[in-house]
């Protein structure tokens, strides 16, 4: 049923939802001009509020803090909860917040099965992919019928993705529930002047929406060490591949979208943890954005030349099944065929446009495997860089 025919004659609880200083509209979510999307920037707000993980006020109330909307403040911490991408959804799940999730914004790149080799942690799928938003066009009903208390999404996407008006994010706020998220996969679109955040940073607000302070800090001292313990046993820079990082969906790819390495966005954080050169570094190609659909083609790689390929969209697919398609299709084709990633194997699946902490952790094993087969084993491999049961009891509560 639409809920947006109902009217409440009494005050809803998320009626009462309060903006710390902030007023509704163009203000509230176009965000910090000052800010100009550096790591390093923050309102007032958004630091004071960091301080305190589980941020429960003296009225005891709960309030969380994130760029573009800023302070928002609960009656109690939420329950019902929808993400727009797996990497939010992601974060939910690592805080143990997995039943609480309503959907997702695209089902299909919500990528589940890392979750079967973690005992004790699953979700709904079956309910996600019922209540999938993009297939549902993103409509403001499907937002009604979920009913959830925040919606974990960056509302500058919806206006700037899906054609909303500020005064239909208003009207979801005031209606149903707020909004607490920031689009952080990349950082090339030209509409997001605001703050960015790195993966942990916004996990960490996430853990302050959730009141999961103990769990976010648990999950950060297992990724550090992980981390560390990867970059220790790197080779040095100088015999580290370069990489280039493309999207095209089918098995026999000819056209493909490039990704630029740089941008900070947490889409390519394990590359740039695991110290690769971005191909595309001295070329003049941008990166897939918002306005950039640019696409390249087998040439245009003869003349970037990478020692590695990495492609994204086949995460449906397993390494032994990627190498027997496209890399077998490009080893018959007559451009494809003359790359030097092509003839030596070196072309891979790209990994999750949307992750998430777990997704990270899984995500830096493969590409270790991937690019430094000689140190960490080849992806084809099952051997394992980090400790499953210790992400899994994390999830559970048990640190």
């Amino acid at each position: 049923m639409v809920r947006d025919t109902i009217k409440h004659e009494a005050p809803t609880r998320r009626q009462y939802v309060k903006y710390g200083g902030a007023v509704l509209g163009g203000t509230l979510l176009a965000g910090c001009a000052g800010d100009s999307g550096t790591e390093a920037s923050s309102t007032t707000t958004d630091a004071t509020a960091s301080n305190d993980h589980s941020e429960n006020t003296q009225d005891g109330s709960h309030a969380a803090s994130m760029e573009p909307v800023g302070r928002v403040t609960f009656d109690s911490v939420p329950e019902r909860w929808v993400a727009y991408g797996g990497g939010y959804a992601d974060m939910g799940v690592a805080l143990g917040k997995a039943d609480g999730m309503t959907g997702i914004g695209g089902a299909d790149r919500y990528y589940t099965a890392v979750y079967d080799e973690l005992p004790g942690v699953s979700v709904d799928r079956q309910t996600l992919e019922n209540n999938d938003l993009g297939e549902a066009g993103m409509s403001k009903e499907i937002f009604y019928e979920l009913d959830n208390d925040v919606h974990v999404m960056d509302p500058q996407m919806l206006v700037n993705w899906f054609d909303w008006s500020e005064t239909d994010v208003e009207e979801i706020t005031e209606n149903v529930g707020p909004f607490v998220g920031n689009l952080i996969f990349r950082r090339e679109d030209d509409w997001h002047d605001y703050r960015y955040y790195t993966l942990y940073e916004a996990f960490e607000k996430i853990a302050q929406l959730f009141g999961e302070g103990e769990r976010y800090r648990a999950f950060e001292t297992l990724h550090d060490e992980f981390i560390a313990d990867i970059q220790r046993q790197l080779p040095p820079a100088d015999e580290r591949p370069n990489v280039l990082l493309v999207y095209e969906g089918s098995n026999e790819p000819e056209k493909f979208s490039p990704y630029r390495l740089n941008d900070k966005g947490t889409s390519k954080k394990q590359w740039r943890d695991l110290g690769v050169t971005d191909a595309l570094g001295s070329t003049g190609i941008d990166g897939i954005s918002t306005t950039d659909r640019g696409r390249i083609d087998y040439e245009t790689m003869l003349e970037i030349g990478p020692d590695v390929i990495l492609l994204r969209a086949h995460e449906r697919q397993s390494a032994t099944e990627f190498r027997n398609t496209v890399l077998e299709f490009m080893r018959s084709h007559p451009v494809a065929s003359r790359l030097t990633a092509v003839k030596n194997g070196r072309v891979y699946r790209g990994g999750y446009l949307y992750q998430g902490p777990i997704h990270n952790l899984f995500l830096t094993e493969r590409g270790a495997k991937q690019l430094y087969p000689d140190t960490f084993g080849k992806v084809t491999e099952d051997n394992q860089l980090f400790d499953r049961q210790r992400v899994a009891d994390i999830v559970n509560g048990e640190f």
